[in-house]
């Protein structure tokens, strides 16, 4: 019985491992990110190099032209640095902003910038890191477009990992993308329901006051955790019940 309850234990404490470290929750991501491979992550623009959106068509998110959405993630693991949120009209090609002089981390906010060369939009920039493991989130807001090939990037920028660089596979930006489509048919989010695709968490939302661009709520592995907890609390009542039998 001793031996039964002890392993019991091990396999509730145990903690779930995850290969990815950013994790974007909502919109629907291109992939489940958790149990990935990290490496992938790393490849710009999206990280899910060889994706296909035409093969996923129930990954494609459609909001209305100009709505407010919040976006949720999760960081799976620790890293010093910040968020980035951007927007392309018509396909995946981004933005990836160079070195600072020799190597150097970029430090000017590019929020609402839009680069001639790809199309693509800064949606909301230096979005600051939140506690590993709880769930993010930031409120942005779409181009007030119609658009039927559009997506949504989310990068983290990390500054443990000096010299900062670029490249189409680089140690210092991890990538997640979602496909959208924006219309203005359709469907009306459902009355006093926060931002578009709230989610769970919309009582914690992203704080406007111009310095902290982000936030984090108890969620994600943080309830798992409660739950494990009641789960082994459940288990010990009843393993102590039948050895009193």
């Amino acid at each position: 019985m001793k031996s039964s309850l002890a392993l019991t234990l091990i396999i509730l404490a145990a903690p779930i491992s995850a290969s990815a470290h950013i994790h974007m929750i909502k919109p629907t991501p291109r992939v489940d990110s958790i149990g990935g491979d990290a490496n992938a992550q790393k490849s710009k623009y999206c990280g899910s190099p060889g994706y296909s959106r035409a093969a996923h068509p129930e990954r494609v998110t459609q909001f209305k032209p100009g709505a407010t959405i919040r976006v949720m993630w999760e960081e799976t693991i620790s890293h010093p640095g910040w968020y980035r949120i951007s927007f392309q009209p018509n396909g995946e090609a981004f933005t990836v902003p160079p070195p600072v002089g020799n190597g150097g981390f970029p430090t000017a906010d590019e929020t609402g910038v839009t680069d001639p060369a790809t199309g693509s939009t800064i949606l909301l920039d230096r979005i600051t890191d939140g506690v590993p493991g709880a769930m993010q989130m930031a409120d942005i807001t779409l181009p007030n477009i119609e658009c039927d090939n559009c997506t949504l990037q989310f990068t983290q920028f990390m500054t443990d990992k000096a010299p900062y660089t670029n490249d189409a596979l680089s140690d210092d930006i991890y990538f997640n993308c979602a496909d959208l489509t924006l219309s203005n048919t359709a469907p009306d989010p459902a009355p006093d329901a926060g931002p578009v695709d709230a989610g769970p968490d919309a009582g914690n939302p992203a704080q406007d006051d111009g310095t902290l661009r982000g936030g984090c709520s108890a969620g994600g592995s943080t309830a798992l955790g409660g739950f494990a907890a009641f789960a082994l609390l459940g288990l010990v009542g009843f393993l102590r019940r039948r050895a009193t039998r």
